[in-house]
């Protein structure tokens, strides 16, 4: 089924397809009438510099715009398909083989080898749709598990580029074999933690797509590429325009099944910093035994804490994120249903050191007692917290999380969609996770909404936040059956940093600017920034073993009637003692 390819290949026409061919000579876009002919844009990277429209490219090509000059080895080249049902049509298989072989310089459908993306090494796959469509016969299924075999064993990330159009049906069941084999290959990738990065390109459908394309760790696509199990040309009915805007990226970016939509101009640098990322080369340790000492929380009314946490101008997780985080890549989508903007999560750098980043995105037009409001999370938003959390627990990476949330998005939509099971899976993940994790309450944290990022090795506080099982308004509901009276109960819920850290529920409150984060967004993340490193670095220095039996005690042990919160209770019932005597007193007097 698989044997050496030694025919002769045409210097004047290796390494293009019939798509290429035609595009060299093309002198204006077909979408916007623009010339293309003195396009630098177009020449380097098939791309219309007016429209943006992304032509098509060969595999040779898609090689040439990523790997490092000179740097690209290629693996099995002679590998060729003969045929192996005796297919029968009107044009032999073998026959197809070879004018597709002679006129496009491949001799199958696929391109393997090794190079360095900005100096870090990798290896390429690249489908070639020119070549029978980019279908997965046999030996395009054998090229890429060799080289995802050679990767496990090399221990170097994988950058698979798809173009492909289906099935190969002169090999019929053969054919299909191979999403089986190169998902078993894949597999290797995903138990040795090494990275997989796949992009989609046009059209990127079939057998490829729902396999090994899909089981990478970052899925990319480009610009208006058609993406699905479905390939286009077989739709058809009264609903075919519909349905074409569905196979489309960006239809698949808004469902969560995509990671990122990105210009074929800027791929590489996207590759490249994800490469960087997932490299782990620094490690942050301190340089002195000495701690980081922080003022003693002052004590603030509760209803004004209230307020400062819910205030419109206050850093949001995505303020922090751009003032702490370098070279941050953002991860989009759960991979199942759609992309809930409420969850903010990707890869970044703090000190150098790589981390998983995870943070509840407030809608600072809307009120925060909306239940429509976007800072609740529905079920999707957790599960691509998921997503990257295995992410971390992969690559061992620290994580991150700032919670931000008046708590879960409770409507019936997000019930239907498994909001239950999404939080608690998602406590159950975080918990169980072997790497170090820090968990920061910047703002309002409300319930199991907060509680879902908030089991962590420790857990910080922001001066001014607050962070209670139910917010004043719901109390206030229960106990008045008025909202309006929010600011009578909030006092008893005992949810400001102090009280929190009176009751051991965090482990440091991070003090902010005078007034607020509000006043000083940049001021307010250089303090938690210095927490954040003070933390990491503490962690770090502890075994996977101990920081997990650590975090399980600290839980475990929450509600118990410890020393400590013996004190605070017996401080607040003779708080509570004086001023009724107080109270009592003056009515006496009068």
């Amino acid at each position: 089924m698989v044997r050496k390819f030694t025919g002769f290949l045409s210097n004047t026409i290796r390494g293009k397809d019939p798509h290429s061919i035609e595009l060299i000579v093309r002198e204006e876009c077909f979408l916007c009438e623009s010339t293309l002919t003195d396009s630098d844009m177009y020449q380097k990277y098939k791309v219309c510099h007016t429209c943006r429209f992304h032509y098509s490219m060969t595999a040779r090509e898609r090689v040439e715009s990523l790997a490092d000059l000179g740097t690209f080895k290629e693996s099995n080249r002679w590998l060729t398909s003969i045929d192996p049902l005796s297919f029968k049509t009107r044009t032999s298989y073998k026959k197809s083989l070879f004018d597709d072989q002679a006129r496009t310089g491949l001799t199958e459908a696929v391109i393997t080898g090794s190079c360095t993306i900005d100096g870090l090494s990798c290896i390429l796959i690249a489908l070639d749709f020119g070549f029978m469509g980019g279908s997965m016969g046999s030996v395009v299924g054998e090229k890429i598990s060799l080289a995802f075999e050679n990767a496990a064993k090399r221990k170097i990330p994988v950058i698979t580029i798809i173009t492909s159009g289906g099935s190969r049906i002169q090999e019929g069941i053969l054919s299909l074999m191979q999403m089986a084999k190169t998902v078993l290959a894949s597999n290797q990738l995903q138990q040795k933690g090494i990275p997989h990065i796949s992009v989609l390109a046009n059209p990127s459908t079939g057998q490829a797509y729902a396999s090994f394309a899909n089981m990478a760790d970052i899925i990319i696509s480009e610009p208006g590429a058609i993406v699905g199990v479905n390939p286009i040309r077989s739709i058809s009915g009264d609903d075919q325009k519909e349905t074409e805007s569905t196979h489309t990226s960006e239809s698949h970016l808004s469902h969560g099944t995509l990671d990122a939509v990105t210009d074929r101009t800027k791929l590489k640098g996207v590759i490249s910093v994800l490469l960087d990322l997932f490299n782990k080369e620094f490690t942050i340790k301190r340089t002195s035994s000495g701690q980081i000492t922080y003022p003693t929380a002052q004590p603030t009314e509760a209803w004004h804490s209230v307020q400062i946490a819910r205030h419109n101008s206050r850093p949001t997780s995505m303020d922090y994120m751009a003032r702490i985080m370098d070279n941050f890549v953002e991860l989009h989508g759960d991979r199942v249903y759609g992309d809930d903007p409420s969850i903010v999560c990707g890869l970044g750098q703090i000190g150098g050191q790589t981390v998983v980043v995870i943070g509840q995105q407030r809608d600072q037009t809307l009120d925060s007692t909306d239940e429509g409001s976007n800072a609740r999370t529905m079920p999707e938003g957790f599960r691509k917290a998921q997503r990257a959390l295995r992410i971390a627990e992969k690559f061992e990476l620290p994580v991150i999380t700032l919670v931000d949330t008046p708590g879960a998005n409770l409507s019936s939509e997000a019930e239907e969609r498994g909001l239950g099971h999404a939080i608690a899976s998602t406590l159950a993940l975080i918990s169980s996770l072997t790497v170090p994790t820090i968990s920061t309450i910047i703002g309002e944290g409300g319930s199991s909404g907060a509680l879902a990022l908030g089991i962590a090795d420790r857990v910080i506080m922001l001066e001014n936040a607050i962070y209670s099982a139910v917010s004043p308004e719901e109390a206030a509901e229960l106990i008045y059956q008025d909202e309006e009276k929010a600011e009578e109960v909030v006092g008893s819920l005992r949810l400001t940093a102090r009280d929190c850290m009176e009751m051991e529920i965090v482990d440091q409150v991070v003090p902010e600017p005078s007034q607020g984060a509000h006043r000083d967004h940049h001021e307010a993340s250089r303090l938690l920034k210095r927490a954040l490193l003070q933390n990491l670095a503490d962690l770090q220095t502890v075994s996977k073993r101990k920081r997990l039996n650590a975090r399980t005690k600290k839980f475990r042990n929450m509600g118990e009637y410890s020393s400590r919160l013996k004190s605070t209770i017996t401080r607040e019932v003779n708080t509570l003692r004086g001023t009724i005597l107080k109270r009592t007193k003056e009515i006496s007097d009068n």
